[in-house]
């Protein structure tokens, strides 16, 4: 029976942490479980480790955010000898065979080596609906994976492979976590998971969606939810570290000076005033964009502590 760990990044997380918790004793398959907390400040800590003792708990002193945390959590697991590595959201739970049928699919793929990532289907909080995101990441699939016209004929494959899914429930081989690494510590709130699947990508591995496997996330049913009031937009970030493009933060830094010109001389000072900033702050981020890019092209475990362990990258 393979070791797997599953990772959680806790903060402020009692409205969830009892479905959350007491789904993982009911799994058909054991696994164990690793908290992160990143500084709860309404009981969460001491909820997890009164009701849930199996918990290993880490308690960060400060807010890492999201990556960074996990990244704890990947190391500790990684030490402590997983095979499959389960990155889960605090607002997440999953059923009695999530994880079986995960496995299901793993075992029987014929070319494991490349699968980066295995998702389950993630439902929303009301359990009657999938995940509106997980809605958009199949439709921008459909000439690839045909999986709405399977749904509708009754014939759904055993998985399918999908550009991307977020992190919100993500299944890592041992192997992903040896070849891509961690998460970029460049990033502490969003972003985070599509940088990573750009560098799984880039290692040639695949993202791969289970039907077989149900799962819940409780997240908000908005496309546009990100507060950019408060939380950064780094879609140029992501794609000037892109290790998949040739020239991303050329390109970005060229893009940006045309629409700065356009919202210009169009009078959107607003919009020029906000691209200003952006390409400033790019341009003087240049040489730590670079140096991370090429980071993330070297095969490893990047970003991670894992020198106690030798890894044979040829594997």
């Amino acid at each position: 029976m393979p070791e797997i760990h599953i990772i959680i990044v806790t903060y402020n997380a009692m409205k969830w942490a009892e479905r959350c918790f007491s789904s993982l004793r009911k799994s058909s398959v054991p696994v164990k479980c690793i908290v992160v907390d990143n500084g709860s400040a309404d009981g969460t800590q001491d909820y997890i480790k009164n009701n849930f003792p199996e918990v290993e708990f880490i308690q960060s002193q400060t807010n890492l955010g999201f990556g960074k945390a996990n990244n704890i959590g990947i190391e500790k697991a990684y030490e402590n000898g997983a095979d499959f590595f389960y990155l889960m959201n605090q607002d997440a739970w999953i059923y009695e065979n999530s994880m079986e049928e995960m496995l299901k699919a793993y075992n029987s793929y014929p070319n494991k080596d490349e699968i980066g990532i295995i998702s389950p289907i993630h439902i929303d909080g009301t359990e009657k609906y999938l995940d509106i995101f997980l809605d958009q990441y199949i439709a921008k699939n459909y000439e690839k994976t045909r999986m709405i016209s399977d749904l509708y004929f009754q014939t759904l494959k055993p998985w399918y492979e999908i550009h991307f899914v977020n992190a919100a429930h993500w299944l890592l081989p041992k192997k992903t976590i040896e070849s891509v690494g961690g998460f970029n510590p460049y990033f502490f709130h969003y972003g985070e998971d599509d940088e990573y699947v750009n560098r799984v990508h880039f290692h040639r591995m695949k993202v791969l969606l289970v039907p077989g496997s149900k799962v819940v996330h409780d997240g908000v049913q908005l496309l546009h939810k990100i507060d950019f009031t408060k939380y950064e937009d780094v879609r140029v970030e992501i794609n000037a570290m892109n290790p998949n493009l040739p020239n991303g933060l050329h390109l970005e830094k060229k893009s940006l000076k045309q629409s700065m010109f356009k919202n210009l001389i169009t009078g959107n000072i607003g919009s020029y005033k906000k691209l200003s900033e952006k390409y400033k702050k790019i341009a003087s981020e240049s040489t730590r964009l670079s140096s991370l890019r090429n980071q993330v092209m070297q095969k490893g475990p990047v970003f991670l502590n894992l020198s106690y362990i030798s890894i044979d990258k040829n594997k």
